[in-house]
């Protein structure tokens, strides 16, 4: 029996078939992939697609899976704040959710089957304050509003959903939460951000507590796919321990500023996706957020192949829903052709756990 990375992890690799995936329309081959802004007209938000695959990219079987897979086309959307922060913070979320919700309407129209949000959606990066009025943006998950909302969006569109906001477990007890919504509806569960910084611009242990559910994968109706989120793509830990639970996709909601991390923005997710055989969405939102104005959010959403190889990306300044079309068989041939996983050495590497 070939040796399997996952199953070694205790995690089954087997699961009923997808009948719900959509086949992608042929194109003529040597179709490019590229960039392809779409006018929108005026100041409103810019639309980016790429061009699908080759033919060659048609659906074929995946082995990792043990089903029939085709081409998953994936969609991200990265905004600017559309309120003042002076007003009060339900009405900020009322006015981000009504400007997110045309371009989850795009994305539904585009045929997008697994879309995610940036971080914090609703709001803005609220973190360079130390301001407990925020607190009230936070809302129980899933149980909570916009989680219910979203999950109609997701029936509605037949496409799965990567919800970031600010969760409420109980009064006091925050957390930097995505919620993960399968193709039917189904809440699937919750990842909860590790990892949380303390340095000037970014209070974050104000506002939440350490997640405590570990790496989880969602098994949704297209792929398996895990979430990191923002200051998570700093350790390379947990994108190895998401690679090792099953993710094929792995999505990192976040929210940096040029001038800080923007030169390690192309370098550390995509090292990821490579060390770890998946596909990785990128996501930051984009323009500037008064009174911190700790520096420019600038976009450039983009996805990345297992190879390393960039796929699409968005600007540094505008509002965009991207969206590509992942071949996920790349994920079977990168992890055949480069056995990580088969040569690491978990028992040499105690320290890192020990320390």
């Amino acid at each position: 029996m070939p040796w399997d990375p996952l199953a070694e992890q205790g995690r089954s690799t087997s699961r009923p078939p997808r009948t719900d995936r959509v086949q992608t329309e042929q194109f003529p081959a040597g179709a490019a992939t590229a960039l392809d802004p779409i006018p929108s007209g005026g100041d409103g938000p810019q639309l980016a697609t790429v061009m699908p695959l080759p033919p060659d990219a048609a659906p074929i079987a995946s082995t990792l899976t043990g089903d029939s897979t085709t081409i998953v086309k994936a969609g991200l959307i990265q905004t600017s704040l559309n309120a003042d922060t002076n007003e009060p913070v339900k009405v900020i979320a009322e006015k981000m959710l009504a400007k997110h919700l045309p371009m989850i309407d795009e994305a539904g129209k585009q045929g997008v089957q697994i879309l995610c949000l940036q971080e914090l959606f609703n709001g803005p990066y609220f973190c360079p304050s130390q301001d407990s009025k925020w607190y009230d943006l936070a809302e129980p998950i899933p149980d909570g509003p916009t989680t219910s909302l979203m999950q109609e969006y997701a029936r509605k569109y037949r496409m799965v959903l990567i919800v970031p906001i600010y969760e409420k477990e109980i009064t006091g007890v925050y957390y930097n939460t995505a919620a993960v919504i399968d193709a039917d509806g189904k809440y699937l569960g919750k990842y909860r951000k590790s990892h949380i910084p303390q340095v000037a611009g970014f209070w974050e242990k104000f506002f939440f507590k350490p997640g405590n559910l570990g790496y989880p994968i969602f098994t949704t109706a297209y792929a398996d796919i895990g979430v990191y989120i923002c200051y998570d793509r700093h350790f390379p830990e947990g994108a190895r321990a998401l690679g090792l639970n099953g993710a094929e996709i792995v999505f990192n909601p976040s929210a940096t500023v040029a001038g800080l991390s923007q030169n390690l923005w192309h370098l550390e997710q995509p090292a990821h996706a490579v060390a770890n055989g998946y596909f990785l969405g990128a996501i930051n939102r984009v323009g500037t957020e008064a009174p911190w104005n700790i520096g420019r959010f600038y976009g450039n959403s983009y996805f990345v192949s297992p190879r390393g190889q960039f796929l699409a990306q968005a600007s540094e300044d505008r509002d965009e829903l991207l969206v590509a079309d992942l071949n996920m068989e790349e994920v079977k041939e990168v992890r055949d052709l480069w056995q990580f996983y088969r040569d690491r050495r978990p028992e040499t590497y105690k320290t890192l756990s020990d320390q």
